[in-house]
């Protein structure tokens, strides 16, 4: 798969980084290239709920995390670097998705900041149409977070939030994050058995065998 267009995931600093790293180990364990940003606050979040210490080579440690051979097609992004290629329209991807998304970083996205690559990133899939989706990963909203799903949602942007089904009969904290990632796959049309669908026979679909470790 590695003549696809490559789809932006980006890591906030939001509770549920186990999302955004599911969703990178599925892709690039099919070889659909990926182009990943972190942000400041994302590493923290996944040390403390992941133990995942990230060194200066974030590329081998999330490899190792992610039981990735060394040759997958992960492109990682300083999150400063506004010289990036996917900080421009003319460079083509399949979209972007911010899993999970900090209430920040929806604010920031919502009212056209660009303060780093993340809401730059973010500010071209809009412009350029291009397939957008933030999963928001917290509880209540308040009026102003409302606002601001509804600004992105009328800019063209896909709003959820990380809410695991249980119709499907989840029997570990796996199952529940591969049924959210299972949705968001879906956003972007890449077909996906990562859960049992409502009334649907189990499809026979790549699944990769790996999972990513949880504290369960």
């Amino acid at each position: 798969m590695r003549d696809e267009l490559p789809l932006i995931v980006a890591i906030s600093g939001a509770s549920g980084a186990i999302y955004g790293l599911r969703l990178m180990q599925y892709l690039l364990e099919l070889e659909h290239p990926i182009e990943l940003v972190l942000s400041r606050a994302a590493q923290q979040v996944m040390k403390e709920e992941n133990d995942i210490v990230l060194g200066d080579d974030l590329k081998s440690s999330l490899h190792d995390y992610l039981n990735l051979p060394d040759d997958c097609p992960l492109t990682i992004h300083n999150l400063n670097d506004p010289g990036a290629t996917i900080s421009s329209g003319s460079y083509r991807t399949r979209g972007m998705a911010i899993v999970p998304c900090s209430l920040g970083t929806l604010g920031a996205v919502a009212n056209g900041l660009t303060e780093n690559l993340i809401h730059r990133a973010a500010a071209v899939c809009l412009k350029e149409r291009r397939t957008f989706m933030l999963v928001v990963r917290e509880m209540p909203f308040g009026h102003i977070q409302l606002k601001n799903m509804l600004a992105v949602h009328e800019a063209g942007g896909i709003v959820a939030c990380a809410s695991p089904g249980f119709y499907h009969r989840p029997q570990t904290i796996s199952d529940q994050v591969d049924f959210v990632v299972g949705r968001i796959l879906d956003q972007f049309g890449f077909d996906n058995s990562l859960f049992k669908r409502w009334k649907e026979d189990a499809r026979k679909l790549p699944v990769p065998s790996s999972e990513v470790s949880l504290r369960e």
